[in-house]
């Protein structure tokens, strides 16, 4: 029936686009002369994408107009809104809204949110109802990974009901998975843990590196101390799922606009070294630096020799000049010394912080004094064009930000960045010189990486899937072809199979490619079983009446990171669910027997060690046990199999096989298979074993009859097949796989005794690839 199989892959075709990430589309679409005409082309258009998507994460270097951004797309959303920024940023982003002809309040409290926009800082959330806003805003959002894990928690809780979510930062966010998994689950993406699950695997044991020619992801560690890095065959899925909720740029040309007017002035850095001869107490010579403590103490040390160094810059100089800070003692004794200048402190009242800042970007002021985590983040201070940090802590990102807040598009002079510290401390600057290369090279490649993603968001424009070409292999007795399972099926004649063996791929996205056609790529159980169930059918279809489908399963750990839970999942049981579904008898199961010890040292499991029996035996479990699934399709079976005339059993043998536990398999008895791995793979092709092969072939099919295998890998189902006497058709989607498995075929069939394929069915020929098998 050509029109069910049309109509098949119609529904097939329907499914895939399904797996594919989706952008949020929880807004609505606005036309650009909504948008306030003071923004530039490439702003207006991110205002539309970002009030389409309704929820959404602004990536966009210091100056490119996040601030009139966020306005735009809370005034054009028409929700109630509340924007929550740092205290410093608070007053001048009231300001700024002036000039697209709005006027927000900074409240501090519920009763004084009377307009559409209010802005309030992050130390005053527990003072409002979040149910009662439409929209909310994070400004400067890098500081998710900054603030206290109890306000990052909370303000997850708080906002998880907000139906619209804007967050905005100028910090490359997506370098660091830490802050990344913050800001998806504050916007109601996913949650972090299965964001890691999805795209990054576990580098603990890796040796690590970053160069030009390798994407390695930038690795944050949690509070086990784990690492991660981005999958390599997740690379671009996890750049279009990006781009699909976020936009990065760091000029308007990486979406394809014009740099005119956003081109940053030269920025020099000047590093200045005092002397000292600091000794520790329980050392009789300085090694190193160890820790903050340490850090610190040298810090007071050398104030009066860095004091001398910053007069010098300074005096006579009638330029407007930051110094940033890092101790309570130093930024007093500044204070005191230099007249013309104000000193913001930690402890100075929000009122008094917002008017210091004011006054010296109106230039009543010549020096400012503060620390960087309080005026370093969202503040506009281009207003001058020197700086001085007077020493420097180990953090990067407030390194970054607090030069942002002079060397900003617009800004018309050169920024001088002087760094005042010790020659003690030389590692730390050292430090934070390679992050910030580290860095700029990170943010260079992901914007390279996302670019043509970003451009089809801004566009509204979505991606097309992508169509894969089959091609056949055929040898005497034997046909392999690639491509996809569930469209080749289609090709194969009702009721021609006499047999089917594989291992389906469990379902670990992206461990061997990186398409939505790979079974194994698919977000959660539901998502797998739903494109398993295309194969299952068509197996069914395929198969003669009566006879079988053995398929090779085991169960799986249950991770904390995907599952939530430590423990096992029944996948055998899963996998007999959507068979009895889809029309198959469950007709029993066979086990094969495993080395515990073995299996311990293979996936370095805790719960098959030693160890874990001396320390806790309720943690131990037994080795996972892989199970061959035998499914019978309804019918009556019009050719008998019989092994024992066949001369392949005999009794004993039979009893032997019969027993339901299938011992004397050597888990080592493969294909060889390290050559067919892809440098990208992430993890080793697990051929099955061909003793458990021949058992199911012998077992269920007579020679010359037709073994199927929907997910060929290297050909080891084929292998057997060919060696036995039977014919083979093979399926494989990846290239490698295939190329290895037609290796393995020939080979097979150069070790054949006989010809035992000189009268082909008409039914069976493999003359025609063209044709339906």
């Amino acid at each position: 029936m050509p029109g069910v199989r049309g109509g098949e892959l119609m529904e097939y075709a329907e499914f895939l686009e399904s797996k594919r990430f989706r952008p949020l589309s929880l807004g609505f679409e606005i036309t650009k002369d909504d948008v306030h005409k003071m923004l530039f082309d490439f702003q207006n258009d991110i205002v539309r994408w970002a009030v389409k998507n309704g929820r959404a994460a602004i990536f966009a270097d210091t100056g490119l107009g996040k601030t009139f951004i966020q306005l735009e797309w809370a005034r054009l959303l028409g929700e109630k809104t509340l924007i929550i920024a740092p205290l410093s940023v608070a007053r001048q982003t009231v300001r700024e809204a002036k000039k697209i002809d709005l006027k927000i309040n900074y409240v501090r409290t519920q009763d004084e949110t009377n307009g559409l926009i209010s802005i309030t800082n992050y130390e005053m959330i527990d003072n409002f109802d979040f149910c009662k806003f439409g929209a909310v805003v994070l400004d400067e959002s890098s500081i998710l990974k900054a603030i206290g894990g109890q306000t990052k928690r909370k303000l997850i809780k708080l906002c998880q009901n907000v139906p619209y979510k804007l967050s905005c930062t100028a910090t490359p966010a997506p370098n660091d998975y830490i802050e990344l998994g913050n800001q998806v689950e504050w916007l109601g993406i996913c949650k972090s843990s299965e964001m890691l699950a999805m795209f990054f695997v576990n580098a603990n044991k890796e040796h690590t590196f970053i160069d030009g020619d390798n994407t390695y992801w930038k690795k944050g560690s949690n509070k086990a101390g784990t690492e991660w890095r981005l999958k390599h065959h997740a690379e671009s899925v996890f750049f279009r799922w990006l781009s699909s909720w976020a936009i990065a740029l760091t000029k308007p040309s990486d979406l394809g606009y014009s740099d005119d007017g956003f081109i940053l002035p030269p920025l020099n850095i000047f590093p200045r070294f005092v002397h000292t001869e600091h000794t520790p107490e329980d050392q009789l010579f300085f090694t190193h630096i160890k820790g903050i403590k340490d850090a610190h103490q040298i810090r007071r040390e050398t104030i009066p020799k860095r004091l001398e160094l910053l007069k010098g810059l300074i005096n006579g100089n009638g330029e407007q000049w930051i110094i940033w800070t890092g101790l309570a003692e130093e930024s007093t004794l500044l204070a005191n010394t230099f007249k013309n200048s104000i000193e913001v402190r930690g402890s100075h009242a929000a009122d008094f912080k917002a008017a210091a800042f004011e006054d010296f970007q109106d230039g009543k002021h010549q020096i400012l004094i503060t620390k960087g985590r309080i005026g370093g983040y969202g503040m506009n201070f281009q207003n001058a064009n020197n700086m001085v940090f007077f020493g420097l802590n180990y953090s990067w990102e407030s390194y970054y930000q607090c030069i942002r807040r002079e060397w900003r598009y617009m800004q018309k002079r050169p920024v001088n960045v002087y760094i005042i510290m010790s020659d003690i401390e030389a590692s730390i600057y050292q430090n934070i010189m390679r992050k910030d290369a580290m860095a700029k090279r990170l943010r260079s490649k992901l914007i390279d990486e996302i670019r043509e993603f970003e451009k089809g968001e801004i566009r509204m424009e979505g991606a097309t899937l992508n169509n894969i070409d089959k091609r056949a292999v055929e040898g005497k007795g034997w046909k392999a072809i690639q491509g996809d399972s569930c469209e080749v099926l289609k090709d194969i004649k009702d009721g021609s199979i006499d047999l089917s063996v594989y291992s389906p791929p469990f379902a670990d996205l992206y461990t061997y490619t990186n398409s939505e056609r790979d079974l194994g790529n698919s977000k959660n159980w539901g998502e797998f079983f739903g494109h398993y169930s295309f194969i299952i059918r068509e197996v069914l279809r395929i198969t003669k009446p009566g006879r079988l489908s053995c398929v090779h399963v085991s169960d799986i750990p249950a991770m904390a990171q995907k599952d939530g839970y430590i423990g096992v999942r029944d996948f055998p049981g899963a996998v007999i669910k959507a068979h009895k579904e889809a029309g198959w008898t469950f007709n029993g199961r066979a086990f094969i027997q495993k080395n515990p010890q073995a299996q311990a040292i293979r996936t370095h499991s805790k719960a098959l060690l030693f160890v874990q029996l001396r320390k806790d035996s309720a943690d131990s479990r037994p080795a996972l046990i892989d199970q061959v699934l035998i499914f019978k399709k309804p019918g009556e079976n019009q050719i008998p199999v019989l092994p024992v005339d066949n001369g392949e059993l005999d009794n004993e043998k039979w009893i032997l096989w019969a027993h339901g536990i299938w011992t004397g398999i050597s888990e080592t008895d493969t294909l060889q298979f390290a050559i067919a791995r892809a440098a990208n793979d992430e993890k080793h092709i697990c051929p099955l074993q061909l003793g458990t092969i021949e058992r199911c072939l012998k077992l269920y099919s007579n020679p010359g009859e037709t073994i199927l295998t929907p997910f060929g890998g290297i050909g080891s189902e084929g292998y057997q097949s060919i060696r036995y006497g039977r014919k083979a058709i093979l399926i494989e989607l990846k290239e490698e796989y295939f190329r290895e498995a037609i290796k393995n075929l020939k080979h097979a069939e150069s070790l054949a005794q006989q010809d035992l394929f000189s009268e082909i069915d008409e039914a069976h020929s493999f003359d025609n690839p063209g044709q339906k098998l």
